[in-house]
C-alpha cells in the first residue's frame, strides 16, 4: 500500500464508523483532545479518537505533504476495545489494520 490509497482508507475508515454507528454528531470537549495518554484512551472512546484525531490529523498531514507516523499499530487496541462485536465490526477492524500495514509500509 502507498500514500496514495491512505485519502481512501481514511474515506473507508469514516464510512465503517458510521456504518457502526459509532460516528459522533457531536465533537467531544476541547479539553478531552488534549490527553498526553495513547489514543486518548483517557477521555475519549477508541471511535472518537479515531474521528476527531486521527483522520483530521492524517488528512493534514496528506494536505501538507508532510511526513506520516511509520509506526503504527491502532489495529490491537481496536480489536482489544471491540472484542465483543468483533465478528458485527469486521469490516471496521479490516481498514484499521489496512491503515496501519499502509502507514507502516511509508
Amino acid at each position: 500500500m502507498s500514500r496514495q490509497q491512505l485519502p481512501l482508507l481514511l474515506q473507508q475508515l469514516e464510512t465503517e464508523l458510521r456504518a457502526a454507528a459509532l460516528w459522533s454528531a457531536q465533537p467531544p470537549a476541547p479539553d478531552a483532545l488534549t490527553s498526553t495518554a495513547p489514543f486518548c484512551c483517557d477521555t475519549l472512546p477508541l471511535e472518537q479518537w479515531l474521528q476527531f484525531i486521527l483522520i483530521p490529523r492524517l488528512n493534514a498531514l496528506l494536505d501538507g505533504k508532510l511526513p506520516l507516523p511509520t509506526k503504527v499499530a491502532i489495529l490491537p487496541l481496536a480489536e482489544l476495545v471491540y472484542a465483543e462485536r468483533a465478528q458485527q465490526l469486521g469490516a471496521l477492524l479490516s481498514v484499521i489494520g489496512e491503515i496501519d500495514q499502509c502507514l507502516n509500509q511509508a
